[in-house]
C-alpha cells in the first residue's frame, strides 16, 4: 500500500514539475491538440476554436481574418483575455470527433468549457463583434464625443440610443433587445450634450451605417421589443447586398429567411439601371425579405445559378428563395426587372398567392432505353408512383463525387432487372429536378417506391448491387447491412445556407455541400 502511495505522489510531483502544455502561437491564435486542448479550456473562460483542415480553401481564406481578429482582441484590455484558437482536425480527428465537426471551418465558441455554435460573420469586424457581445455587456455605455466617433468608426453599423434613465422602460427594453442580436453592435448615451452632439433625441433609438442613407431613425415605440428588434434586422444590411463569401455568412446566417435574388453581369451596360430598380423595390420590404444581387461573372456563383436552374442565356433575372420552408422557390412569370414588377411578385410570395415553382428539365428522347430509367420533374409522378413496379431511384448532382463512384454500381443493378417488366431502376439529377412530395438533403439519396402501396422508402443498406436487388426483390422489406463506407452522401444542406458557395464536409457519411 505504501509503495502505491509513494508512486501516486511521485507521478504528480512530476506532473508538478512539467508544468502546463505547451501551446504555440500562429498570428496571435492559439494552436491546439489533444495535449493542451483541456488545459486552454479550463484556463480561459471565453474561447473561439476553429477546427480547419489545411487544404480546405475556405479555411485559407479565413485565416488572415482569423488572424487580425486576434490581434485586434488581444490590443484591447477589455477583451485581451478573450482566446482564438486553431485544430487541425485531419491530425486531432478524436477533437473533431468529440465537438461534431461536419465541415471545414467549423467554430465553435467556448464559455467555460462549453461549447455552442458560432453564429458570426467571418471578416475579423464581424468576429470581433461577435464575440464582444458574446462576453461583454450587451450595450457599451458612450460617456464621451470621442467615444461615440470611435464606435461609430469601427463599426459597419452601430445602434445608438439615448436615455436619461436606463431604468426606464424604454431603457430596459432597449437593453433586452440588444443582448437578443449577437452580431450588430448596440450603445447607449445618458448624457444630454454627449447626445446632442451626436444628433440623437432623448428616448430616441438611431442606426449609423455605412451604406444607403448612412442613419435610420426608429420612429416606432421603444418598449415594443419586437419593433425595436425587427427595425434593427431591416437596417443591419444595405437594401441590396451583394453575394460574396464574404457576406454568404451574415445572409444566410440571419433571421429573415425570404430572400430575393437578382442574377445580373456586373460588367453589363444595364446592371446600373436594373439595380437601381431592384434597389427601389428592396425599400419596400425592410425587415421582410433580404434582396440580394448574384454577379453572374464571378466563377463561384454558378453553382448557386445551377441551384434555381439559371444559365447564362437566362441573365438577368431574378429568384425568390424561402430558407425555412425547405427553400422553396419562386419564379417570375415574366422578365419585367422594373421596381412595379419586382414589388408585386415579392408581395404575392410573402402573401402566398404566388406559388412555389418546382424546376423540371425536358423529358429526354431516349429516357427509357437504357438499364438505368431517366426521369425528370415531367415524367416523375407518373414513374415513380406507378403501384404495379418496384421503383427504385438514385437522386444524384452532375458534380457529386459518392454519385460518380455509384454510377457503375447503379447501372449494372439496372441491368440485372432489365429484363423484369415489375422492377425499374432509375435516376434524377436534383439539381434541375425537383418535386413536390419530398426534399433531397444529400447526394445520392436513394428511395424505394415499392408496388401496391403509396409509401415512400429511404434505403440506408449497403450499396452493392447484390444488397440492393435483395432490397428490390423483397420490396424493400430486407435490407443488408447499415451503409457504411459506401453509403456516403454529399450535403447540400448548405447550397444555398450557410454561408459559403462551398464547404469541405468530413462528416462519416462524407457530406459535401454546394
Amino acid at each position: 500500500m505504501k509503495v502505491l502511495v509513494f508512486v501516486a505522489l511521485f507521478c504528480l510531483a512530476r506532473a508538478d514539475l512539467e508544468g502546463p502544455p505547451k501551446i504555440k502561437k500562429e498570428g496571435g491564435v492559439l494552436v491546439l491538440n489533444k495535449d493542451n486542448f483541456d488545459y486552454v479550456m479550463t484556463n480561459n473562460k471565453h474561447v473561439l476554436v476553429e477546427f480547419y483542415a489545411p487544404w480546405c480553401g475556405h479555411c485559407k481564406a479565413l485565416a488572415p481574418e482569423y488572424e487580425k481578429a486576434a490581434t485586434t482582441l488581444n490590443e484591447d484590455e477589455d477583451t485581451s483575455a478573450i482566446k482564438l484558437a486553431k485544430v487541425d482536425a485531419t491530425v486531432e480527428s478524436d477533437l473533431g470527433t468529440k465537438y461534431k465537426v461536419r465541415g471545414y471551418p467549423t467554430l465553435k465558441f467556448f464559455k467555460d468549457g462549453k461549447d455552442s455554435e458560432y453564429g458570426g460573420g467571418r471578416t475579423a469586424p464581424e468576429i470581433v463583434n461577435w464575440l464582444k457581445k458574446k462576453t461583454g455587456p450587451p450595450a457599451k455605455e458612450l460617456g464621451s464625443d470621442e467615444d461615440v466617433t470611435k464606435i461609430k468608426a469601427n463599426n459597419e453599423v452601430v445602434v445608438i440610443g439615448h436615455f436619461t434613465d436606463m431604468g426606464s422602460d424604454a431603457g430596459k427594453k432597449f437593453i433586452e433587445v440588444a443582448d437578443t442580436v449577437d452580431d450588430v453592435v448596440f450603445a447607449y448615451i445618458t448624457d444630454a450634450g454627449v447626445a446632442s452632439r451626436a444628433t440623437v433625441n432623448t428616448n430616441e433609438v438611431v442606426i449609423f451605417k455605412k451604406f444607403d442613407e448612412g442613419r435610420a431613425e426608429f420612429k416606432g415605440d421603444i418598449t415594443n421589443g419586437d419593433e425595436l428588434a425587427e427595425f434593427v434586422k431591416g437596417n443591419q444590411l444595405p437594401l441590396v447586398t451583394e453575394f460574396t463569401s464574404e457576406t454568404a455568412p451574415k445572409i444566410f446566417g440571419g433571421e429573415i429567411q425570404v430572400h430575393n435574388l437578382l442574377f445580373i453581369s456586373k460588367a453589363s451596360e444595364e446592371f446600373d439601371q436594373n439595380l437601381a430598380q431592384f434597389k427601389e423595390a428592396a425599400a419596400n420590404f425592410k425587415g421582410k425579405v433580404l434582396f440580394i444581387y448574384v454577379d453572374t461573372e464571378t466563377e463561384d456563383n454558378q453553382r448557386v445559378m445551377e441551384f434555381f436552374g439559371l444559365a447564362k442565356d437566362d441573365i438577368p433575372d431574378y429568384r425568390i428563395i424561402k430558407m425555412s420552408e425547405n427553400m422553396a422557390k419562386f419564379k417570375p412569370d415574366t422578365k419585367d426587372l422594373s421596381a412595379d414588377a419586382i414589388t408585386k411578385f415579392t408581395e404575392g410570395v410573402l402573401t402566398g398567392d404566388t406559388k412555389r415553382h418546382l424546376m423540371s428539365a425536358d423529358i429526354p428522347e431516349d429516357w427509357n432505353k437504357g438499364p438505368v430509367k431517366v426521369l425528370v420533374g415531367k415524367n416523375f409522378k407518373e414513374i415513380a408512383f406507378d403501384k404495379s413496379k418496384k421503383v427504385f431511384v438514385e437522386f444524384y448532382a452532375p458534380w457529386c463525387g459518392h454519385c460518380k463512384s455509384l454510377a457503375p454500381t447503379w447501372e449494372k443493378l439496372g441491368e440485372k432487372f432489365g429484363s423484369n417488366d415489375d422492377v425499374i431502376i432509375a435516376k434524377m439529377d436534383s439539381t434541375a429536378n425537383e418535386v413536390e412530395d419530398f426534399e433531397i438533403s444529400g447526394f445520392p439519396t436513394l428511395k424505394f417506391f415499392p408496388s401496391g402501396s403509396d409509401k415512400i422508402l429511404d434505403y440506408e443498406g449497403d450499396r452493392t448491387v447484390d444488397a440492393m436487388a435483395e432490397y428490390v426483390e423483397s420490396n424493400g422489406e430486407k435490407v443488408s447491412g447499415g451503409g457504411e463506407e459506401e453509403s456516403e452522401e454529399e450535403d447540400i444542406d448548405e447550397e444555398m445556407d450557410d454561408a459559403m458557395p462551398e464547404e469541405s464536409d468530413v462528416d462519416s457519411t462524407g457530406k459535401d455541400e454546394l
